[in-house]
């Protein structure tokens, strides 16, 4: 399957934010993103824990704000032009979770049918869905990814 153009039409381009960190490195290769938050407008979209204080309905929805910022990193790194995109290796997904919450996998499911939607059999990859005690700035979602890239 082609990359599917249409989908990545709209993401928009990558804010640098000022941070100890960068949003991304890009060593060889390979492309290392850094967690991305479901920020917008530079505020999280959603905060609290999964499902109490954030539904599982909202917290994809943050999943897919996180995956958009994910490629908004990757537009970046590929200088705007997804078609030197080779292949989605692994996404990490963390889900800020209740203690008896067993689901992270069904709401990080979002991201990996974002990167295949996006990128076909080159989104296919692997991946670790969790839930933890805590994110930054409470968010109740943090996708973290690695894709190769043609120079």
């Amino acid at each position: 399957m082609p990359i599917n153009y249409g989908l990545l039409a709209d993401i928009p381009d990558l804010q640098i934010p000022s941070a100890a960190f960068k949003p991304y490195v890009l060593h060889q290769s390979i492309v290392y993103i850094s967690g991305q938050l479901p920020i917008t407008g530079g505020k999280p979209g959603w905060i609290g824990r999964v499902p109490d204080q954030v539904s599982t309905d909202q917290a994809k929805e943050a999943a897919e704000l996180c995956m958009r910022n994910v490629l908004s990193c990757l537009k970046h790194a590929c200088g705007g032009d997804f078609g030197k995109v080779e292949r989605c290796i692994r996404l990490g997904g963390f889900v800020y979770a209740d203690r008896d919450f067993t689901d992270a996998p069904g709401i990080i499911n979002v991201a990996s049918q974002m990167a295949t939607a996006a990128f076909g059999d080159q989104g296919e990859h692997c991946r670790i869905a969790i839930g933890v005690a805590s994110l930054p700035l409470g968010c109740p979602v943090e996708i973290e990814a690695t894709f190769a890239i043609r120079a």
